[in-house]
């Protein structure tokens, strides 16, 4: 029996050839020129795969995929647009269309999607999932979860604007990726990004490096300028760039003003920390991204992305098994995206085999993870941290001592993760890790073996 396509675009020439196209492929096509038809049939259990234009009339594609989803979860869902922006792809992939084609198109390409789509399997499943994943990696964000959608859909709304933007999110999220991706998509992409960290910065840094001769302002004349970390000015340089932002001064650059912050700034102002017309200032558009926590679902596609780009890099090919997305998926992520992404870069540098499993991801975990007594606290020398480490060996051995060999015990704690991070920055070249670390490499092969780090290529 041939596979049944169901065919929605408005625009009559095209549906027509399409269906001529199609039924010369052995395709049953069944068309129509709106969403409501469209949704009636699939949720009636017709088609086999939908192929959809995203505006027909006033009805939008993407207002309907949520509830087509939910009805056939199965059902591959190939989106056409000639709006071919990166809010449309940013839609098409959150409300989980399995191939995105943006018009005009080649019509061999289209049909390409439409078999790959129905081709059905594990090994066709794997395909389309290296597929995606290719084409994911090149956008400046992944995720299609509903927490990311939001996102997405906030994105939309402001790239066409000069309107500020305040960017929200713990540590690794990405935050200067969104800015990117908002700064890429408006009106000024043609002028500069210029982000300045401005993490305690004091007012006179903040005036000079913003202000001065040759400042960021300056730099970012007819673009996006992108303060980061704004939470961690101090109010002395909050002061200072209330009035700075206040001044009216036709001279001045034109920018566009993109900020983040970790903390939530509505919070702060409100605890007195945070100057409260500078928040107001800040405060126009806001987005909040949310902790990898939030977004579970988003971490197959990020991992699968994050080896396309290792890849791509450099490193070696890896693929990740059923068992090693599932693992992740039940992992905290402090560190957010960074952190799994850093994760996976060591897997891969450090994993002999071609496919990771639970085990090695469990492993590296493991190795991030620094154990409860060694804990980094904000603010924290690295003396610190190895004073407590050893206050807990010593008191969890009272009333006696600990095992004799702590000396050697505490140095493989140490060197180990040294000698990974060196590993993984150099991307497993061992004789570039040795000069980083000072070391001779005859005597970093010889701690490798000994300390049992299993490396995934040579130098």
């Amino acid at each position: 029996m041939s596979a049944r396509i169901l065919l929605a675009d408005d625009d009559t020439s095209l549906r027509f050839v399409l269906s001529q196209a199609l039924s010369k492929e052995g395709y049953a096509v069944r068309a129509t020129g709106n969403v409501a038809t469209l949704s009636k049939w699939v949720k009636e259990g017709e088609g086999d795969l939908v192929l959809s234009d995203v505006y027909m009339g006033e009805e939008c594609l993407f207002d309907a995929l949520p509830g087509l989803r939910a009805a056939r979860p199965d059902l591959p869902v190939i989106v056409m647009s000639a709006q071919s922006t990166v809010a449309t792809a940013f839609s098409a992939t959150g409300a989980g269309a399995f191939d995105y084609i943006p018009k005009p198109f080649d019509l061999d390409e289209l049909i390409a999607a439409v078999k790959r789509a129905l081709a059905g399997g594990p090994t066709a499943k794997v395909r389309a999932e290296a597929s995606k994943a290719e084409k994911e990696e090149r956008l400046p964000i992944i995720g299609r979860s509903p927490a990311m959608q939001e996102v997405y859909r906030v994105m939309a709304r402001v790239t066409g604007t000069d309107l500020t933007v305040l960017i929200e999110g713990e540590n690794g999220v990405e935050k200067d990726r969104v800015a990117r991706a908002v700064h890429e998509h408006s009106r000024r992409a043609d002028g500069p990004l210029v982000t300045v960290s401005v993490a305690g910065a004091t007012a006179i840094q903040l005036e000079r490096e913003l202000f001065g001769v040759g400042g960021k302002l300056a730099q970012a004349d007819g673009g996006t300028l992108f303060l980061d970390d704004v939470d961690e000015l101090p109010s002395e340089a909050q002061t200072r760039l209330v009035a700075l932002l206040h001044e009216d001064d036709a001279s001045r650059p034109n920018v566009r003003l993109i900020v983040s912050a970790q903390r939530n700034l509505a919070a702060l102002a409100r605890q007195g920390s945070f100057r409260q017309d500078l928040f107001y200032r800040l405060n126009v558009v806001s987005v909040r991204l949310p902790p990898l926590r939030e977004r579970r679902d988003d971490i197959g596609d990020l991992a699968r992305a994050f080896l396309v780009r290792a890849k791509r890099e450099g490193l070696p090919e890896k693929t990740l098994d059923a068992s090693a997305i599932e693992r992740l998926k039940a992992h905290d992520f402090p560190g957010n995206v960074r952190e799994l992404e850093n994760l996976l870069r060591r897997a891969v540098t450090l994993n002999p085999a071609s496919v990771i499993g639970a085990r090695e991801i469990e492993h590296e975990i493991g190795q991030n993870s620094g154990g409860e007594a060694a804990e980094i606290v904000a603010g924290d020398s690295f003396e610190d941290a190895l004073e407590r480490r050893l206050s807990a060996m010593f008191a969890a051995a009272s009333p006696g001592l600990p095992e004799p060999g702590v000396y050697d015990r505490l140095l493989a704690e140490v060197e180990r993760p040294l000698i990974l991070q060196a590993l993984q920055a150099t991307r497993g070249n061992q004789i570039r890790a040795a000069a980083v670390l000072g070391i001779n490499r005859n005597t970093l092969r010889k701690k490798i073996q000994t300390l049992g780090i299993r490396t995934g290529r040579g130098d």
